[in-house]
């Protein structure tokens, strides 16, 4: 119940927003039972990236490996995924993209774990990438890293358009571009 109340803090405020004593206003418990739970306003922000994190790979990343074939029908639900998790953020806003604006030039634990956080998720799209490429569905000559780049650069610009612009058709747009990603890269025999 706590970490909850911490992820809507954390997605309305910031990480930097975070608070023991906002934290314990939010739940009606006192400051002392909350910094019993966290020890410090670091380790409570810690522990929000972290619950962020494991929820992200319950509703993205595990289903489309548990229920999708290697290769690009994975990383089509991957990506899929992931847009539709980011559509549903668009009011709340995502932890990786504003903790990277919070913290990009801030050195430290909070730092470390958002960039280990989004590598993993990085990487994870890459082994994807490169199982298409493994299974015949990409061209064999795919620079992995680059079509991560183009596809986590769709995210990015989803998250903009629609968060802080408001533009209507983004997420349709993304998936376009997704699509058109895809067909660039795509093996045809």
């Amino acid at each position: 119940m706590i970490l909850d109340v911490a992820l809507a803090l954390a997605a309305r405020q910031g990480l930097e927003g975070l608070s023991i004593g906002v934290l314990a206003e939010q739940t009606g418990m006192n400051k002392s039972g909350v910094f019993a739970h966290f020890g410090s306003r670091e380790e409570l922000q810690l522990s929000v990236i972290r619950e962020y994190h494991a929820r992200f790979e319950a509703e993205v990343f595990f289903p489309a490996v548990r229920e999708e074939a290697r290769g690009l029908p994975r990383l089509e639900a991957l990506f899929e995924r992931w847009l539709r998790r980011v559509s549903v953020e668009i009011d709340s806003g995502c932890l990786y993209i504003s903790g990277a604006v919070e913290f990009d030039d801030r050195p430290g634990p909070v730092r470390d774990a958002l960039a280990t956080m989004v590598r993993t998720w990085q990487q994870a799209l890459e082994r994807a990438i490169q199982l298409a490429i493994d299974e015949g569905h990409l061209r064999p000559d795919t620079d992995a890293a680059q079509m991560l780049f183009e596809l986590h650069g769709l995210a990015l610009a989803l998250h903009h358009d629609a968060r802080f612009l408001r533009l209507p058709g983004a997420v349709e747009r993304a998936r376009r571009g997704f699509a058109r990603t895809v067909a660039a890269y795509r093996h045809l025999p």
